[in-house]
């Protein structure tokens, strides 16, 4: 379907980090824009100034840009300040026709008069014909019967009636609209032709199609995207889940990787494929075959597809990507001490045993410092059998000679743990928190050859000196 009049719009508020729904619903948007050869508008909606701040607004264009969304794919940033005047016309124009109205109630004259506060407004000034007035609100009149039926692409024709949807604020008592009203005017001075958001927002949809209806506007085409949930199936929440985009970058999760994974919360291929080419995703997806049902974030299946995405990577690809970590102020080691010659002689072997970037510094940390950081449990596991000791002193006479390379230092080890009738994976583990720091990491004996003979001897003699 190819229709250049289809707008869509991605709308965040600028109060905080980048959060992993509103990525979602960012890429949805931008999928749909391209696929059907409309456009994506770019919305600060930025109306609640005690909350906002400019560095957030550039954290979303930076972030978007990051996950590829750049500015060449979208209209904006427009802000939604720059359209007050347009929502106190459009409230205007509802008070003029009847279909709004000030109210003075208190929440607390509300929850005395009907015994709850969940009952919501009784519609108690709906009548009083009063005055605009300091500390007035505007509320929307909604119709007594009937109900209100929203057309939405993940969720069918879900129907509201009217009877139960009170009487909502448009304005609160200082004037200032509320995000139902504003929100339904910027779409209709934007031309949206379709609203793509996450299910949370379902319950303000038949608020706001009453107002478009009321000011004489066809309501847009509704698409509401699942929820995300955490692994107790809890509504995804930035106080408690991990959940800003900003770190999960900074940790060394690939763009490629990170949007791929989003695109299948609440929708897969007919084949149900996992890791799908970009350009096959934006192919196949269709907003009719999102699943309206929550979608699970499990950041351990996340790890996997970012494993996966490095792997898939060329070495040199590889090397460039991890460079920004290598080269940090915050490596453990000097800076003038990293030495890229050596990076590029493990930088394959480093490749298939991360899964995030950022893991690139704990796996070669030990070539670049001048003696290892050890891992105190590590140690104690490794160096608490009977032979450690025996076999650091029988490596160290046997390293100080043997021609240095991975295939005769691994001959030579194996000799010396049969010597105690040990097999290899035994008789490596003191030579490798000896030489590494750590019991897992790289391939021991070709880090040995890359690490070379004067700097690993001098390191199995200090562990075997620590043994005393």
């Amino acid at each position: 379907m190819t229709n250049p009049e289809i707008r869509v719009r991605f709308a965040p508020s600028p109060t905080g980090m980048f959060h992993v729904g509103n990525a979602r619903s960012a890429l949805f948007n931008w999928v749909f824009a391209r696929q059907t050869g409309g456009s994506l508008v770019l919305r600060i909606e930025d109306t609640d100034a005690s909350r906002n701040r400019p560095e957030w607004v550039q954290g979303i264009i930076d972030t978007m840009a990051w996950l590829g969304i750049d500015k060449s794919q979208y209209e904006g940033p427009l802000f939604q300040s720059d359209y007050v005047g347009k929502h106190h016309e459009a409230i205007d124009k509802l008070l003029a026709d009847g279909r709004a109205y000030f109210c003075d109630c208190a929440r607390e004259d509300v929850v005395a008069r009907t015994g709850s506060s969940h009952h919501g407004y009784d519609g108690f000034c709906r009548d009083r014909g009063l005055e605009p007035g300091g500390g007035r609100a505007t509320r929307f009149r909604t119709p007594d019967e009937g109900t209100t039926t929203v057309v939405d692409l993940v969720r069918g024709k879900p129907e509201f009636e009217n009877a139960l949807i009170e009487d909502f604020v448009i304005a609160r008592g200082d004037g200032s609209p509320v995000f139902l009203l504003a929100n339904v005017v910027d779409d209709m001075e934007m031309g949206i032709t379709h609203v793509m958001r996450a299910e949370e927002h379902l319950p303000n949809a038949p608020k706001q199609q009453l107002i478009w209806e009321a000011l004489g506007a066809h309501a847009p085409i509704w698409v509401h995207a699942p929820i995300l949930v955490n692994e107790k199936r809890q509504k995804l929440s930035k106080r408690r889940d991990r959940v800003a985009l900003e770190d999960f970058r900074a940790e060394g999760y690939l763009a490629e990787a990170m949007r791929n994974y989003l695109m299948l919360l609440g929708w897969a291929p007919a084949d149900d494929r996992e890791i799908v080419p970009w350009d096959d995703i934006v192919a196949e997806f269709r907003l009719e075959d999102v699943n309206p049902s929550p979608a699970f974030f499990d950041v351990k299946k996340l790890q996997a597809f970012n494993g996966d995405y490095i792997r898939a990577m060329t070495v040199p690809e590889f090397t460039k990507a991890v460079q920004p970590w290598l080269t940090s102020d915050d490596v453990p080691w000097p800076t003038t001490s990293y030495d890229p010659e050596v990076f590029a002689s493990v930088a394959e072997l480093v490749q298939t045993r991360i899964v995030l970037l950022g893991d690139v510094v704990e796996m070669v940390d030990f070539f670049f410092l001048d003696e290892p950081a050890i891992d105190e449990a590590a140690w104690d596991k490794a160096m608490g059998g009977d032979h450690a000791a025996d076999i650091l002193t029988a490596t160290i006479d046997r390293y100080s000679e043997i021609d240095w390379n991975a295939d005769a230092l691994k001959a030579a080890l194996e000799e010396i743990g049969a010597e105690y009738g040990l097999k290899l994976g035994k008789a490596q583990a003191p030579v490798r928190v000896a030489i590494t720091g750590r019991r897992v990491g790289l391939p021991l004996f070709e880090s040995m050859e890359v690490l070379g003979r004067d700097r690993t001897v001098e390191r199995l003699r200090a562990a075997a000196d620590r043994l005393g």
